[in-house]
């Protein structure tokens, strides 16, 4: 295993993973930084972990996590965690929202020691969201307002981190839905944040996994998170 760790959690994400895979490997390799991405699958019934495999047959650092259902992007993150050596860990979507290019500036921070974790932020100067509908923009803006009091990121949504591993050790993670990285903001073990300005752009195939569900979820964590900061403030 290499010292950095790439968690890609995925459900029926066919029509773009090769493409994020390809463009992945390309600029570590341009940017001679050694990782593991590990992809931890659903069970996509598109067949997204076929073309993952069928990869990773010629690219060795690329490793296939299939699970048996559709147990959430969360928890396929903490799997992810759990199977991953890196002293790095990060997290990114597979259908190039999160784009390939940004990965230097997320990891070289942390590489060179300079922070316990880095978040790619949209809503920082130099940071944007391209193609998304009105709706989108306000639901996240939303978001981001219910969950500003509890960490100093200005994108607490943000699915696009990396983190040393001690942050993360001993520490007991049960988030509901899909924000692992407001889980981990909020009850990691860590000095030094840095944000990272990025563009966000909307997936151009497959459906957006957001809908009412989600937000529900969101609304659950949210009480979850603030509920554990009170307690640990007293204790």
């Amino acid at each position: 295993m290499n010292a950095i760790s790439i968690i890609v959690p995925t459900y029926n994400e066919r029509e773009s993973i090769v493409n994020f895979l390809e463009e992945t490997i390309t600029q570590l390799s341009l940017n001679n930084i050694t990782a593991d991405v590990i992809v931890v699958d659903d069970n996509s019934p598109d067949g997204t972990a076929d073309l993952v495999e069928n990869f990773s047959k010629n690219h060795n650092n690329v490793i296939l996590a299939k699970r048996k259902g559709k147990m959430g992007l969360a928890s396929a993150c903490i799997h992810g965690f759990n199977l991953s050596e890196g002293k790095i860990i990060g997290v990114m979507d597979g259908d190039l929202s999160h784009a390939p290019k940004a990965l230097p500036y997320l990891l070289n921070p942390l590489i060179y020691n300079f922070c316990d974790i880095t978040v790619g932020s949209r809503y920082i100067p130099g940071g944007r969201v391209l193609n998304w509908p009105l709706r989108r923009y306000i639901i996240s803006r939303s978001a981001g307002f219910l969950g500003s009091m509890l960490t100093t990121v200005k994108d607490v949504t943000s699915g696009f981190f990396f983190f040393k591993r001690e942050v993360i050790e001993n520490i007991n993670l049960d988030p509901i839905g899909f924000k692992i990285c407001l889980e981990i903001l909020v009850k990691g073990n860590y000095q030094t944040i840095m944000e990272v300005p990025f563009t966000f752009s909307d997936r151009v195939t497959g459906k957006s996994k957001m809908g009412m569900k989600e937000i529900f979820f969101y609304l659950q964590h949210l009480h979850r998170l603030y509920k554990y900061k009170r307690t640990q403030k007293y204790t």
